[in-house]
């Protein structure tokens, strides 16, 4: 008999056979030591794509800018209010329609741009929202915007539009740091939207298996014309939804349905992934509804921080309406919760307080 003492164990070495997890270092798209830098987005048709097939990111991106500046504004100033009625961008838009329209480019690609029209006498008389894939940003040495550019393909013949830099609306979306272009959101969340495609693929397989499953019928024949007779037969019954007779013979056939059960690890998986297209662009799920397990407390407290980023993101336009055009408005903000909540505690202050004459009576208290 073998001798199998404990003491002859080896302990596996998984430093050297399973490779650890690394992410790849990347610099900032700054200035170089050229006259000028340019930048295009080359990821464009890429970050687009994605957003265009995967629901969820999209359906996140879409709320967050209502949210942002789906309310409409206010300005103090008519002339103000009378130019911006006028704005028609591509002929059908309205003011509103366009920030909504670069708010969601902005998230996409990380920058979106619009051609500022003015009239003889410098006042702005529209705004066109431009295709972000082929805008060409140039700076200078200093890194200051020199310049933007546009390339048409115009069948074999590209056309260039060159524009100085006070004739562009140029948001970007967080850039950071001595970046000549703003971030994409889709950037981070490649990996999750391709895990999320992939498990949404299996899971639409694992379903239409369920729903028809697969069977493997044991035939007791190896006669070729025999198997193919059975095989059209049986395809054409399932595929029609009709009964099928066959003699009363196991030996002749026998059969076994191939089930899949969906643990619940997958769908919390799945979940998850979800969750990051929200948590990403800062839109927490019980903003959409989704708050899941979430008590009344803690979504009410999710929904204030929510605000501070629907508040930042808001001055953060604010801000480039006044300094890029010279408009000022205020964009109206979501409804807040703040009051309530202070209301709220004053409420549980009061409670917390709430003694008998008795109980302040030295030695009366039990």
């Amino acid at each position: 008999m073998a001798n199998l003492s404990i003491s002859t164990a080896t302990v596996s070495g998984m430093e050297t056979r399973v490779d650890d997890y690394e992410i790849a270092a990347k610099s900032v798209d700054g200035v170089t030591d050229q006259k000028e830098t340019e930048w295009i987005n080359s990821n464009w048709t890429k970050y687009w794509g994605y957003f265009n097939a995967v629901p969820d990111l999209k359906s996140a991106i879409l709320m967050k800018a209502i949210w942002d500046v789906g309310k409409g504004y206010t300005t103090e100033d008519p002339t103000t209010e009378i130019i911006l009625d006028r704005i028609t961008g591509w002929g059908k838009d309205c003011f509103e329609d366009i920030l909504f329209n670069m708010e969601i480019i902005m998230r996409v690609g990380g920058d979106a741009f619009a051609e500022i029209l003015r009239d003889d006498n410098g006042n702005l008389i529209n705004l066109k929202p431009l295709d972000p894939g082929n805008m060409k940003i140039i700076v200078d040495g200093k890194g200051i915007i020199k310049r933007y550019e546009q390339t048409e393909k115009i069948g074999e013949r590209k056309t260039v539009h060159k524009w100085e830099p006070h004739k562009i609306f140029h948001l970007s979306n967080n850039r950071l740091a001595d970046q000549i272009h703003g971030i994409s959101d889709i950037e981070g969340m490649e990996e999750t939207i391709l895990a999320e495609q992939e498990n949404f693929n299996d899971m639409k397989k694992i379903m239409h298996r369920q729903a028809r499953p697969m069977i493997m019928f044991k035939l007791g024949t190896d006669k070729q014309a025999t198997i193919d007779a059975f095989v059209a037969k049986m395809d054409k019954a399932v595929n029609k939804g009709e009964n099928i007779y066959i003699p009363d013979d196991e030996n002749a056939v026998s059969f076994e349905v191939i089930q899949v059960n969906i643990s619940s690890i997958i769908m919390e998986w799945r979940n998850d992934i979800r969750n990051k297209f929200y948590r990403t662009i800062g839109l927490p799920q019980v903003v959409p509804g989704g708050a899941g397990q979430s008590t009344e407390s803690e979504s009410k407290v999710i929904y204030l921080a929510f605000e501070q980023l629907v508040e930042r993101d808001q001055r953060y336009i604010e801000n480039q309406l006044w300094q890029q055009l010279a408009i000022k408005i205020n964009l109206i903000p979501p409804a807040s919760i703040r009051n309530e909540m202070l209301s709220d505690e004053q409420k549980d202050m009061n409670q917390g307080l709430n003694f008998q004459p008795a109980e302040t009576t030295a030695g009366a208290g039990e």
